[in-house]
């Protein structure tokens, strides 16, 4: 979920170097890899990372670098628990894949056969969409459309699924791919249906979890603030790295509440490389492994640093793409605090998995790469570098814009109207309630009815413009635009951070 960074067009410039070209890759990562890893965690200012490699149906490597907190020395080891973010959907996808090879369902099921309140906007959507439209986001939507109301929301999974059937689709029906967090839940929410009432996590446990023996695996994000050996998230505020409060996503649970250690995650890998036996015992139908690798969607093109220009694809609930001359199997994740990635190389029995606990980070990305590069024998890039020089080029740039904001806020420029001109209730027919309050001095806040931790506070810039921070700073600052007619405000635009949710949300004075 997201950052889901999705770097997908990134350019990024040549490291390799004659040596490079000439050195022996398959060193890299027995004699290499430590070093490069202790420089990235410095370099992005990672606290702690964990990272597997499992290769031909052998665990290569698995070690846990750095800190679990910030200012604490409990070290990362195999076992630490991380939030992995998206990587939940490759789990959904394969239950749901696996049902249907049991026989107990259909992806080609419309889904209300099996939520029959199940809607969208359009109507006549509303009637064709099939369980399988749900795991390759083709539901019209734009990426991330909905997710301020539905991500570390008090809504329930049965609230967003209601909620999803207001939200106007930004493309018609199957003609785009736009990633829907909420469809993942939709989902999930079959899952019962189907099994007796078994719920999505008490499935993933029984069917997955513990005959892959992924003891330490948790399903919600409610478990993982009082587990023992658990991360803490972070997050860059105002250019210092600091903890943050753990999100609290379980209405999206099976889009990306799951929280996993290198050692479980490494027997998920190693059974899906291995046509989902575990020794002798076939844990996942092979079939359903093979249904959730077939692509149904273009997602774009995708430009690698070795020079390559390839089509980005999606299966159910893994993205697929070719680089190399390997075809790969992927997910990243992404929610407040943690990055993560899972890799698979079918052909090459090779799998990759990185779990980081900071969302400020894209190592857990190039790490993958000069992985990828070692195996298929190809010249060190060094995509650490070529990422970092790119993000702090990014974040100069942003810290610039955002000072030319404090700056202003520092002249105490007067609103157009008198700060009680702005109180009051608004409401936005997708979200619901919000309202404006008196802060300290002339400054002003903002309530949201379905995020009763967290606030927002708007300081003037003149005019009826506001800057925003808001108290969770995952939600990123924005300025905030009332409009006002005849000497009265009428509404506000409100808009958080691309990480959660591209577009903005008009907001109505009540």
């Amino acid at each position: 979920m997201k950052k889901i960074p999705l770097l997908l067009t990134v350019c990024m410039l040549f490291f390799t170097s004659v040596n490079a070209q000439r050195a022996d890759r398959s060193k890299f990562i027995k004699d290499s890899l430590d070093l490069y890893i202790s420089k990235a965690l410095t370099n992005w200012r990672v606290p702690g990372i964990a990272v597997c490699i499992v290769k031909d149906n052998k665990v290569v490597l698995m070690k846990g670098y750095g800190i679990k907190e910030l200012g604490l020395m409990n070290k990362v080891d195999e076992n630490t628990l991380f939030m992995i973010g998206s990587n939940t959907k490759a789990f959904t996808a394969t239950a749901l894949a696996m049902l249907q090879a049991n026989k107990k369902l259909s992806l080609d099921d419309k889904v209300t056969k099996y939520i029959p309140e199940f809607k969208l906007e359009d109507k006549a959507a509303s009637e064709q969409v099939l369980v399988r439209d749900l795991l390759c986001h083709r539901l019209g939507f734009q990426t991330f459309q909905g997710d301020f109301t539905f991500y570390n929301t008090n809504l329930t999974r049965q609230d967003v699924i209601q909620r999803l059937g207001k939200l106007k689709a930004t493309y018609p029906f199957r003609t785009r791919w736009g990633y829907t967090n909420a469809a993942f839940l939709t989902a999930g929410e079959i899952i019962p249906k189907v099994t007796n009432g078994h719920s999505w996590e008490a499935y993933l446990k029984e069917a997955i979890f513990a005959p892959l023996g992924m003891g330490n695996t948790l399903a919600l994000s409610k478990d993982l603030p009082t587990s023992l050996n658990r991360t803490v998230p972070h997050t860059i505020v105002d250019g210092r790295l600091t903890p943050i409060p753990y999100c609290q996503i379980d209405g999206l649970a099976p889009a990306g509440a799951i929280s996993s250690s290198v050692n479980d995650m490494s027997k998920w890998v190693l059974a899906l490389l291995n046509d989902g036996k575990v020794g002798q015992r076939q844990v996942i139908p092979s079939a359903a492994i093979q249904a959730t690798r077939v692509p149904q969607d273009i997602v774009g093109s995708i430009h690698h640093m070795n020079g390559e220009n390839n089509f980005e694809l999606y299966g159910l609930g893994w993205f697929i793409q070719d680089y190399s001359g390997h075809r790969l199997v992927m997910h990243d994740g992404g929610v407040n605090g943690y990055l993560s990635s899972v890799t698979l190389s079918p052909q090459d029995n090779l799998g990759i998995i990185i779990l980081t606990n900071t969302d400020q980070n894209e190592i857990f990305e190039a790490l993958r790469w000069d992985i990828l590069d070692a195996y298929f024998k190809q010249p060190f890039r060094n995509y650490s570098e070529g990422y970092l020089k790119q993000y702090k080029a990014n974040t100069a740039t942003e810290q610039a814009e955002d000072k030319k904001l404090k700056d202003s806020v520092l002249l105490n420029p007067k609103p157009l109207l008198p700060p009680n001109k702005y109180l009051g209730k608004y409401s936005n027919e997708f979200y619901g309630s919000m309202e404006v309050t008196q802060g300290e001095g002339s400054n002003l806040e903002m309530r949201f009815e379905h995020h009763p931790k967290m606030y927002a506070l708007l300081k003037p810039l003149g005019g009826n413009r506001f800057y925003v921070t808001f108290s969770d700073p995952t939600l990123g600052k924005a300025v905030f635009p009332f409009t006002v007619q005849n000497g009265e405000v009428t509404g506000v635009r409100v808009k958080v951070a691309d990480f959660v949710e591209r577009g903005a949300y008009d907001f109505k004075k009540n």
